[in-house]
């Protein structure tokens, strides 16, 4: 049985070594290559491959984020990373069975690989990132709609709110559901978002103005948006620190 692949790097001659490997192997079909993250996004939504060979370090989206969206599809593929790092830096991906291969590749192992390659979790992925040595914060939010990926820039979104069992993304194009916890967000984004309320956090950017009312409550007002938010008594302290510049200590508020 002959399996489709996908290969993502941005530097041409190590699409070619892996392509030329690949050639050796019959039960591989190379379906498609690019050089960025964002591009292997569409690619996977367009090839369906069976297994991306992805790399790690690359301009813009790194391959660890490409993989995180990637994860969120309903039939994700098989990613094997490859990686220019030394076997100590690797450790995450050990820690969670993730699969990789260092640069430069070998046929042998470049074949073990692939036979193992295995689709990726999303909280696999998020405890690589968190361990690895790329960032791990994310530059964008991957909403699906249907069997495609919406990527919306982090610096677009107003705010994320809970909504039921979901997270609703509130962005310069309108909203969308994503299947995230708030927790989770909030730790990952804890340097530029703010939670106000136990169901909100919100873009410290847009903020322009934080206020009280008649009644003594605290409100904020966010660029962009006419209606102010209200802020909870218990985040008050956290919103004044967060806005004076010291970033508000982790809580485990759903």
């Amino acid at each position: 049985m002959t399996h489709t692949l996908l290969i993502v790097d941005d530097e041409p001659p190590a699409r070619e070594r892996l392509e030329s490997l690949l050639s050796e192997m019959p039960d591989w079909d190379v379906v498609g290559s690019c050089a960025t993250g964002s591009e292997a996004l569409r690619l996977v939504e367009e090839l369906e491959p069976a297994a991306v060979l992805l790399d790690i370090r690359m301009p813009g989206m790194s391959g660890i984020e490409a993989a995180r969206h990637l994860a969120t599809l309903s039939s994700p593929p098989a990613v094997v990373f490859t990686t220019a790092y030394d076997q100590y830096a690797v450790e995450a991906f050990d820690a969670q069975a993730v699969g990789y291969l260092l640069k430069p590749v070998r046929a042998e192992r470049l074949r073990r690989a692939l036979d193992q390659a295995a689709r990726l979790s999303a909280s696999q992925l998020r405890e690589v990132a968190r361990s690895g040595t790329e960032p791990a914060t994310r530059r964008h939010i991957a909403a699906r709609l249907g069997e495609q990926l919406r990527l919306i820039p982090l610096s677009d979104i107003a705010l994320f709110r809970a909504d039921q069992k979901y997270v609703c993304v509130v962005h310069a194009g309108g909203e969308d559901l994503i299947d995230e916890s708030l927790r989770d967000l909030a730790e990952e984004f804890a340097d530029s978002f703010v939670r106000i309320h136990r169901s909100i956090l919100v873009n410290a950017a847009n903020i322009e103005s934080l206020d009280r009312d008649a009644l003594g409550k605290y409100l904020i007002q966010l660029r962009g948006n006419p209606e102010p938010l209200p802020v909870s008594r218990r985040q008050v302290a956290d919103v004044k620190r967060f806005l004076r510049g010291q970033t508000p200590p982790a809580r485990s508020s759903p």
